[in-house]
């Protein structure tokens, strides 16, 4: 190598002949290699010289490669072998990515369409749900770490890059990897942080991933990041303190549920944010193509496996229908008005058909016609005949008892009570009548008799309909009609 930098044609680890450089940064270099064993277009990634002095540098670096090669996810650049060089550098060699990354598509193309977008950003949901799932926080999500590459269905795709900066919690953390915090330097990429990371890398959770998951998808909607500054401390504080922007403020055509979702991520409060990556998933899933849905899918079964979802809610026990109570019964009004119930055996009672009439008329607008004694609707209604075939033994005469009473001696009173005619004047009566009670008679109808009453005899009365009819106030009355 000439210069620190690899030269095209140099071998390096006795394998891995160089064949471009792709990338140098302050601490590291990146080379297009092909494996002479396996014959496979390779990338090569290893450290400068001078980096290596700075052990948290390197142990960042070989950090990186154990958490890369956990993930599994087609959306993680594959791992392939890690080793250290001939001047000591260690390397890292990852599976060779044709495309480019999403902030040099933003900056060639524009802001992109809504659905590739949310496509985009659900595919790097899909690698990060696996990366929460061992415990790792990435902490340094943006554009640039998103390469797109062309799949073989000619589909694009995105993978996630460098987890050098990434965070092991819980069982997931060695000794070493906890013990990496005694740096001032700011740890990630200040416009993608979220408030709580600009103050303390060492308690950030997966949420800082999902903060920065936010700011992505509000740039690739409107080409530029949510919160800027022109130095980094104005950045910081409009990060912390300023409110978020309108989304569709930049791009009117974005649907306002999406602009809820990156606000959703974009929350101060951690608290207020997604509580997992599925979560998130779930709110994009809508904006995204129709085959996005299998990322939705396997994010949840990555997040529920590895027990990180919150519990579903509670369904409160289906409890059985209770009946309900009738209103209160108006003064002058018989509570018994309009309500009909089943007798024994199926039998319909006749007191309560005399009570059913006036309410089936009006409701129902049937005219009811009287003829030889017997009630009967003139179109085919749920109605109930007076004079139905009686119990042997005659039923005591009701009484202006409520609903609650009757329920309470086994009547099935049903809960839809009619209310009658506001006034109706009553109907001339019949020149004999059965002995009835005067809480039995519906106002303005004929006077109806309980089974098994003697009939009058009235072979020269013509008969009779009563024919309801309302006058010009709208209150509705009763006249008799004979033939």
């Amino acid at each position: 190598m000439t210069a620190n930098l690899p030269q095209p044609g140099d071998v390096l680890a006795g394998k891995y002949r160089v064949e471009r450089l792709l990338g140098v940064g302050g601490m590291g270099v990146v080379v297009c290699a092909h494996h002479l064993q396996l014959d496979e277009r390779v990338a090569l990634k290893f450290l400068r010289p001078e980096a290596l002095e700075n052990a948290e540098a390197v142990a960042r670096f070989v950090r990186e490669a154990r958490a890369a090669v956990k993930i599994k996810s087609e959306h993680v650049a594959r791992i392939i072998d890690v080793g250290t060089l001939e001047t000591g550098a260690p390397y890292i060699v990852m599976e060779y990515l044709e495309g480019g990354d999403l902030h040099a598509r933003l900056a060639q193309q524009g802001p992109l369409p809504v659905e590739q977008a949310a496509e985009f950003v659900l595919q790097a949901c899909e690698a990060i749900a696996e990366a929460h799932a061992l415990g790792i926080v990435h902490r340094d999500l943006k554009p640039a770490n998103l390469f797109c590459v062309r799949r073989a269905d000619g589909l694009l795709a995105v993978k996630v890059l460098d987890f050098g900066i990434s965070k092991l919690t819980g069982l997931s953390a060695s000794n070493r990897d906890m013990a990496m915090t005694r740096t001032q330097s700011m740890m990630g990429s200040p416009y993608y942080m979220s408030p709580e990371q600009m103050q303390s890398s060492k308690g950030v959770d997966a949420r800082a991933d999902i903060w920065a998951l936010g700011v992505i998808l509000f740039e690739l909607l409107t080409g530029h990041v949510p919160f800027q500054g022109e130095a980094i401390p104005e950045l910081v504080l409009n990060i912390v303190n300023s409110p978020t922007p309108s989304l569709r403020a930049f791009r009117p055509d974005v649907p306002p549920a999406l602009e809820a979702v990156v606000g959703k991520c974009l929350e101060k409060n951690r608290d207020a944010r997604y509580g997992n990556i599925a979560e998130l998933a779930h709110a994009i899933s809508p904006f995204a193509p129709k085959r996005a849905s299998g990322s939705v899918e396997r994010i949840s079964r990555v997040i529920q496996n590895a027990g990180l979802s919150a519990p579903p809610a509670t369904t409160a026990p289906t409890l059985p229908l209770q009946p309900v109570a009738p209103p209160p019964t108006p003064a002058g009004t018989m509570a018994t008005w309009g309500q009909t119930a089943p007798g024994p055996g199926g039998k319909t009672k006749a007191v309560a058909g005399i009570f059913a009439a006036g309410a089936v008329a009006l409701a129902l607008g049937l005219v009811v016609v009287w003829k030889k004694g017997t009630w009967r609707p003139v179109v085919a209604s749920p109605a109930v005949t007076v004079g139905a075939p009686a119990p042997a033994q005659a039923p005591p005469a009701p009484t202006s008892s409520t609903a609650a009473d009757r329920r309470a001696q086994g009547d099935a009173v049903p809960e839809v009570v009619l209310a009658p005619p506001a006034e109706s004047a009553p109907a001339p009566a019949p020149a004999q009548s059965s002995p009835v009670p005067a809480t039995s008679k519906p106002p303005g109808g004929p006077v109806a008799r309980p089974a098994g009453a003697a009939r009058p005899s009235v072979p020269s009365k013509p008969a009779c309909s009563a024919v309801p009819y309302l006058d010009a106030e709208g209150n509705t009355h009763f006249k008799q009609v004979c033939n």
